[in-house]
């Protein structure tokens, strides 16, 4: 029997029953009827015909006290008490203190990013449809937790600012699923397993632009993941060169005032705005995790200072045995931690010291030297260090310290958990074998199995070594993409794509993650409904249908939509004109649709630095319908509807080190027409999802 029923409701429902079973009984009534006499007849129908109604009552009312179920948000909310119908908002916000307000202020302009309607601050007491923030809550709900109550008020409650600005976060979601906005009537009562929920970037071997990351903060933000580990420095893989290391790709990517000359010159961020990306994310409750990956991945290091290569192993080592490796890397560290003004804010920084030779043992306990030394330095500087892990590979009797450190649990070759748990380390759980992503790369996952780790996976399996659920030494979790393979033509859409879902699965599994209430067929489902963050469509994402029709073109001309993602079709009508080399048709940010490449005067494309050109040439004159369609293996070029040229995955075989496969997607640039000299009508962007 349905609970939480008042007493007219729970007769209304026995009433039910008793009307069902009489109708079940209806032949042996039907039998008995017909040797009625007329006037007892009658009375009978008479009351059948008013316990049906009855039961037409008992039925509305059934369906107008139906408890709302479980709502759908990533990740999903804790613990949900259902209640009866929806509460449509008034458009104001009661915040009454100032923390309040400033998290007041950023929802009002989430929802409007989200949804085009204003929300109004307000003080005072509450009225009908108004959400109220409120500071004022039991501490037991610590740092991350919060309730919600949606009856007559939306009331969000936490003890703690980030709490509270994760409550906003659910608000959103729940909103973003009505096309009223308004929200289920219920109790929620929300808070993590795991205190660290994190993903990692590896920004080293390939360059990501400053405002990526910046949309990466909201994004996993929206999604209340809440560490962002930036992997600073790194090389690729020389045997893709020749063997030679000296052609070999390497980086550092922070401005160095220092050491001039160190910085990547093909990218990287200056320390004005690597400040400025670590106040955005402390506003939305995200911790950034720089790392300075040293001794080994070094080779961007000891190309700038040859003098520290080690004698022994591959260039991208740096020798233990000089004593200026330790003046260099003390002062390359130094640079970001000292001061009033720190580059490095937050409280963890990650020190890297994994995959350093283990052959000689005299170099492995200078190894072991070497890594407390800098867990110290950056303790220092009242920071917490993070390491990979590495002594089951590196074991030996020089000490490391373990207090305090938190250590990377990524293989358990390198460093067993159980074993760094003997030790005393707190770990997070980032195992190889189940969470990293190397796009295109052929080890390793191009995509992560999101299936298996919605059904399968937490924090508490590492590599297939399980512990208990939240279990006190292990912190959390994170996710990688590495990327490895420099040179392959992978940009940052390949990137998003592969991340997206990836970080919506483990959003989940690190916050609620043993058992989630939906299956995964209708968690996939449902969040393609939500956003990727507010007012963020990184992925140029739009469900099936046509998202942009214009019966012409004119040069310079901006398109309401800015990009369309993969699985779209996009074509128009040209009467071409001799344009000059590195003529664009469309380009949105520093992607471009080329009618003729800056190169040979091909139909072609520019993205993340890469030139991609189809074979095919416009001549003067000429008048064809040309489409462009694109996915996330290929893209295509038809010309009045045969197909004339494609892109497709290309494999390079580099001998026994493996193959190398060459990407040439594109996410489809719509926003800024160039300045063309041909005529372009009847355009159509199409997405075939």
């Amino acid at each position: 029997m349905p609970q939480n029923r008042g007493g007219y409701e729970k007769k209304l429902y026995l009433c039910h029953n008793r009307i069902f079973s009489k109708h079940l009984l209806g032949h042996s009534i039907r039998a008995t009827s017909s040797r009625m006499a007329f006037g007892a007849k009658h009375k009978y129908i008479m009351k059948k015909k008013l316990l049906l109604l009855l039961l037409l009552t008992a039925n509305t009312a059934l369906s107008t006290f139906a408890i709302n179920k479980k709502p759908f948000t990533i990740p999903e909310v804790k613990e949900w008490k259902g209640a009866e119908g929806t509460l449509v908002l008034s458009g104001r916000i009661v915040c009454n203190g100032a923390e309040e307000r400033r998290i007041a202020q950023q929802l009002a302009d989430d929802y409007r990013q989200m949804f085009g309607t204003a929300l109004t601050l307000a003080q005072g007491k509450a009225q009908k449809g108004d959400i109220v923030l409120s500071l004022k809550a039991p501490k037991t709900l610590g740092e991350e937790g919060y309730t919600m109550s949606i009856n007559t008020q939306t009331t969000i409650a936490a003890a703690n600012r980030k709490g509270l600005y994760w409550g906003t976060r659910t608000l959103l979601q729940l909103a973003e699923q009505s096309q009223t906005r308004a929200l289920p009537c219920g109790f929620i009562s929300d808070a993590p397993d795991y205190p660290f929920r994190g993903f990692m970037l590896d920004c080293g071997r390939k360059f990501f632009s400053m405002p990526m990351l910046r949309q990466y903060v909201r994004m996993m933000a929206y999604y209340k993941m809440n560490v962002f580990h930036i992997h600073l420095n790194d090389n690729a893989f020389h045997w893709f060169y020749n063997g030679d290391w000296s052609r070999t790709p390497a980086a550092f990517r922070m401005e160095s005032n220092w050491f001039p000359g160190l910085t990547a010159r093909d990218g990287h961020y200056t320390k004005k705005d690597f400040i400025a990306l670590q106040e955005l994310a402390d506003s939305v409750g995200v911790e950034i995790l720089p790392e300075i990956d040293v001794p080994a991945h070094c080779l961007a290091l000891t190309r700038f200072r040859p003098n520290l290569v080690s004698k022994d192993y591959p260039p991208d080592h740096l020798d233990l045995l000089n004593p200026n490796t330790i003046t260099f890397c003390d002062s390359l560290f130094t640079e970001y931690l000292e001061g009033k003004n720190p580059v490095f804010r937050g409280k963890y920084v990650h020190v890297g010291t994994d995959e350093y030779s283990n052959k000689d043992q005299n170099v492995v306990e200078k190894f072991r030297a070497f890594t407390d030394h800098y867990i110290r330095l950056v303790e220092k500087y009242n920071r917490k260090a993070v390491v990979w892990g590495q002594q089951t590979h590196a074991k030996g009797t020089t000490p490391i310290k373990v207090k305090d450190v938190l250590m990377f649990s990524w293989s358990n070759d390198y460093s067993k958990p159980d074993e760094m748990m003997k030790l005393g380390y707190n770990l997070v759980s980032i195992p190889d074998g189940q969470v990293y992503i190397v796009p295109k790369a052929g080890y390793y996952f191009d995509y992560l199995n999101t299936e298996k780790l919605y059904n399968e996976w937490t924090p508490a399996n590492i590599n297939g070594m399980k512990f208990a659920e939240r279990h006190k030494q292990i912190e959390g979790g994170a996710f990688a993409v590495w990327n490895d393979i420099v040179g392959n033509g992978i940009s940052d859409k390949d990137v998003h794509y592969r991340v997206l879902p990836a970080l919506q699965t483990m959003a989940t599994k690190m916050w609620t993650g043993a058992k989630p209430t939906f299956a995964y067929d209708a968690f996939v489902s449902n969040a393609r409904a939500l956003s990727e963050a507010p007012g963020m469509n990184y992925a140029g994402y739009y469900p099936a249908g046509t998202v942009l029709q214009q019966p012409s073109v004119a040069p310079n001309a901006v398109q309401k939509i800015p990009q369309i993602g993969w699985n779209y079709r996009v074509s128009f009508d040209i009467e071409a004109q001799q344009e000059a080399r590195g003529t664009i048709l469309f380009s949105f940010g520093d992607t471009h649709f080329y009618l003729s490449d800056p190169v040979a005067g091909k139909i072609g494309f520019s993205r993340d630095g890469y030139l991609n050109t189809f074979d095919y040439q416009l001549f003067p004159g000429e008048k064809v319908r040309m489409a462009v369609v694109g996915d996330k293996e290929k893209t295509s070029l038809y010309i009045n509807n045969r197909l004339v040229s494609d892109l497709p995955v290309r494999k390079m075989n580099f001998g026994k080190r493996g193959d190398m496969y060459y990407i040439s997607t594109l996410v489809f640039p719509l926003q800024q027409a160039g300045n063309f000299k041909s005529k372009i009508t009847n355009l159509k962007a199409e997405s075939m999802e």
